[in-house]
């Protein structure tokens, strides 16, 4: 192994480590107190760098939101597909889905909300930006590929479908109206509305 390659590697170990404290920083920090009461001095003395370091890794609290959630919604993804795989009926997969999202969307009501308006909303050049999107594909495609259970069901429709009940379910999250409803109430909201476009 020559020195430069030691170098480097020892940079990218640095790198990955001070990229670790900011996650960890921000996570706990947004789950104290909610993105709102945060400053990124406070997530940048948690984590021991210096603010200028921190904003080499993230521009905005949005970006260091998305940093943090897009790990939580990722591993949500995964607990609802195990749970769908589990169950025949369509719709009661596709909920099952649904509610692994809605259930990591309601830790922190507020953070939730922040995170799907970046999601839609934030810079699309950022990378963490597009692995939120990708996090949303992914939950299409999981929904589209229950409803493909269905013979009947066109691959094409499956896949409008998936598009109509995703956004069903980021909406009710998102909704300021929904803001202070439980998980189930949540849940409730949209099975209903679910239930109607898939058995029209």
């Amino acid at each position: 192994m020559t020195v430069e390659s030691q170098t480097v590697g020892r940079r990218e170990r640095n790198k990955q480590e001070k990229l670790d404290r900011i996650r960890a920083a921000a996570s706990e920090l947004f789950a104290l107190r909610g993105i709102d009461e945060v400053t990124t001095q406070q997530i940048a003395d948690q984590a021991d760098i210096g603010a200028g370091t921190l904003f080499l890794y993230a521009k905005t609290k949005g970006e260091l939101l998305l940093l943090v959630q897009n790990a939580h919604y990722a591993e949500a993804l995964d607990r609802g597909l195990v749970a769908a795989d589990a169950i025949r009926d369509p719709l009661d997969a596709v909920m099952a889905i649904v509610r692994s999202i809605v259930e990591c969307n309601r830790i922190q009501v507020e953070n939730g909300r922040s995170y799907l308006r970046e999601m839609a909303f934030g810079d699309p050049v950022d990378p963490r930006h597009g692995e939120a999107l990708a996090i949303a594909a992914r939950t299409g495609d999981a929904i589209a590929a229950v409803l493909r259970r269905d013979d009947r069901r066109e691959e094409a429709d499956a896949a409008n479908l998936a598009r109509v009940v995703s956004a069903i379910m980021f909406v009710s999250m998102a909704a300021s109206a929904n803001a202070a409803l439980s998980v189930d109430d949540i849940m409730q909201d949209i099975r209903a509305q679910v239930s109607v476009v898939l058995f029209r």
